[in-house]
């Protein structure tokens, strides 16, 4: 239907195959150079003697927690909600008690979870729903090994897959079924992996189930919207348009529930303009995956190369990957407290697939920096 139409950007792009291998040597050095910079700067910012401004107390009670405190306190706050929406309370009655009662704000709706996780909970019960989130697991591990054309040569294959299978492992913790971040992101990651543009409502339905858990799989929606336009594909463009608009109408029911619930001295959320730098998704890649083993000022630079790997892909999903992870640290970087580090979740596990692919990034750049200076010269 397109074959008179002139390759989108997106086509033009795809065309390249692998975007570091046609650097010029300068671009190449140049890339080296902003990466080794990035490189010793993230290991310098997460350095156990940096130590940044902290809001007053007042203002930010619970500064930057570790993740275990995350699950004494918003895990257990939901397991409470959980329980008592199994129970046979509703919803809403049962969340804005609890956030109450737990000193959490209500203001504005969003500080309130969306019901899906809660009431999936309360059908099939907390645990299960890990056995839900292992599905998931399998199910992006399948989507990552049935690609065609392959994604990557074999060996690549196998790196990302044992990459993958380690950071969906995360659903075997006694409380991963409470988690609305990390359900979310392993949507997302089906939903990435998933997309063929023949065949695409499949990676539509995880996104829409993505939405359905947590609202901050939009930007992931809107970037998919992008991508459709600018490749003119209608069909595609109005199926995505259209969740989202089910998702708008979604929000807008949500809204009217919290506020019907809502008492004149619940607490407000502190905002979020937390303007916390990029130094945040480091630091929460850090401490949320296997680089936890790792001292921070090691992690964090090692956080930056599934990056590379996504962007040394090329190809549609290479493109899309990394303008995803980005735009998420970016959100992140702005608008996150020191406390929202989970977000990162959102991106997880398929960032850290790209570490697979960093190799070949890191080995384009040093063969297009060194192999094209040998032909000038």
């Amino acid at each position: 239907m397109r074959a008179w139409a002139r390759p989108s950007l997106i086509e033009r792009w795809e065309a390249l195959g692998q975007p570091f291998a046609h650097l010029p040597r300068w671009a190449a050095g140049l890339v080296l150079a902003l990466l080794a910079a990035a490189l010793g700067w993230s290991a310098l910012v997460t350095a156990p003697a940096y130590s940044p401004e902290r809001p007053p107390a007042a203002a930010a009670p619970a500064a930057h927690p570790h993740p275990q405190d995350r699950a004494k306190g918003d895990m257990a706050l939901y397991a409470r909600i959980a329980a008592r929406v199994t129970a046979g309370e509703g919803y809403y009655t049962a969340a804005l008690a609890e956030q109450r009662a737990s000193h959490y704000p209500t203001r504005p709706f969003v500080a309130v979870r969306l019901p899906t996780l809660a009431r999936l909970q309360a059908l099939i019960g907390v645990d299960d729903v890990r056995y839900v989130q292992l599905a998931l697991v399998l199910a992006c591990l399948w989507a990552l090994n049935r690609r065609e054309p392959p994604l990557a040569a074999w060996p690549e294959r196998l790196g990302a897959s044992a990459l993958l299978a380690l950071g969906g492992a995360a659903a075997l913790h006694p409380v991963a079924g409470l988690d609305h971040d990390f359900t979310a992101g392993l949507c997302l990651t089906l939903a990435l992996l998933l997309y063929r543009r023949n065949h695409w409502w499949p990676a539509l339905v995880a996104a829409a189930l993505a939405l359905a858990v947590r609202e901050l799989a939009a930007p992931f929606v809107l970037l998919w919207l992008v991508f459709a336009l600018v490749e003119q594909r209608w069909r595609e463009a109005s199926a995505v348009a259209a969740l989202l608009a089910v998702f708008a109408g979604g929000m807008a029911l949500h809204f009217a529930a919290v506020e019907a619930g809502r008492l004149p001295g619940d607490l407000a959320s502190q905002g979020w303009t937390g303007m916390a730098g990029y130094r945040l998704p480091l630091t929460a890649l850090a401490q949320l995956t296997g680089l936890r083993f790792l001292p921070v000022s090691l992690a964090a630079p090692l956080a930056l190369l599934p990056l590379v790997g996504w962007a040394a892909l090329g190809g549609r999903i290479g493109l899309f990957a990394v303008l995803w992870f980005a735009g998420l640290f970016t959100i992140m970087a702005l608008f996150a407290r020191p406390e929202n580090f989970y977000w990162v979740q959102l991106a997880l596990p398929a960032y850290g697939i790209g570490l697979a692919f960093a190799p070949r990034g890191l080995f384009a750049l040093f063969q297009s920096a060194a192999g094209r200076a040998s032909r000038q010269s």
